[in-house]
């Protein structure tokens, strides 16, 4: 993975805890670097994006929306971020799903959990950006999910029908949120793993798109366990596996410096979200 840091990649000795404070800044300025370009993007985009507040029982959720320029009601899909939070990426890909003509909306799944009450903008490096989500109640994302996905199904632009997308963890989440609740009309999981228990698979309604790069081993593992699982349940799971690329390939495969294998990934994982999407 280029342009994101994976805290499992590192294994620190006590040799290295010595230099640990010059590798912090190296790595904290490394992902500021890596978010340069998407937030450039972003800020050149001529489509309507916005912050909004979404009600959740006693919480209150900052999400991003970014609006297609369409005539008709769109279609909706809901982003759940990577363990990076919601990073300027992220918000990238809400806007890429706006241009190609669907509501996005990703929720900061670590609203109100900062210092201050503030959320991933407010955490002040990625250590704790990680440990933070590392640590979040799962009934608490859940909530969260459900809260965004009904504030964006129910707005005026929007035709009711919601899909879920979500990348690394937020792959794994998206997995696990299709058994949560109805009215998902398809789940893309991205180099994400899926719910290791038959009775939760039970309650997955809508097919299931697996999105992988060939050099991840530790997710890529658990496919043909969710593939053998998903069968006995009798549900649709549809995993592809991308030549060459690594984990966060749809991250890394935008980056200017993108490995010609990630970049060549993400296009065409982007070209396969897009076609299901419009049969939806």
């Amino acid at each position: 993975m280029q342009t994101a840091i994976r805290t499992e990649l590192f294994t620190f000795d006590r040799a290295l805890v010595r230099s640990g404070l010059t590798l912090a800044l190296c790595l904290i300025t490394g992902v500021s670097l890596a978010q340069d370009w998407a937030r450039e993007r972003l800020e050149k985009s001529p489509r309507h994006l916005e912050w909004v507040k979404v009600k959740q029982g006693d919480r209150q959720l900052s999400a991003f929306v970014a609006y297609p320029e369409v005539s008709q009601k769109a279609t909706a899909v809901v982003i759940i971020h990577e363990i990076f939070g919601l990073s300027d990426w992220v918000r990238g890909v809400a806007d890429q799903l706006a241009e190609a003509g669907y509501i996005a909306i990703a929720p900061d799944l670590l609203s109100g959990m900062a210092p201050g009450g503030g959320g991933t903008a407010e955490m002040g490096s990625g250590d704790a950006v990680r440990k933070a989500i590392s640590e979040l109640p799962p009934d608490q994302v859940t909530a969260d999910l459900k809260a965004a996905m009904d504030y964006v199904k129910q707005l005026p632009a929007a035709n009711g029908k919601v899909a879920v997308a979500g990348f690394c963890w937020g792959g794994s989440q998206t997995f696990l949120f299709a058994t949560n609740q109805k009215g998902v009309r398809a789940s893309f999981v991205f180099y994400g793993s899926g719910p290791e228990k038959p009775d939760e698979l039970q309650r997955i309604e809508a097919p299931v798109y697996g999105f992988y790069g060939e050099n991840d081993a530790r997710v890529n593992s658990t496919i043909d366990k969710s593939k053998e699982l998903m069968k006995q349940a009798g549900k649709s799971y549809e995993p592809v596996i991308y030549t060459g690329a690594g984990h966060g390939f749809m991250r890394a495969g935008e980056a200017p410096d993108a490995s010609a294998a990630n970049k060549k990934a993400r296009t065409e994982a982007w070209e396969r979200l897009k076609n299901i999407l419009k049969k939806l």
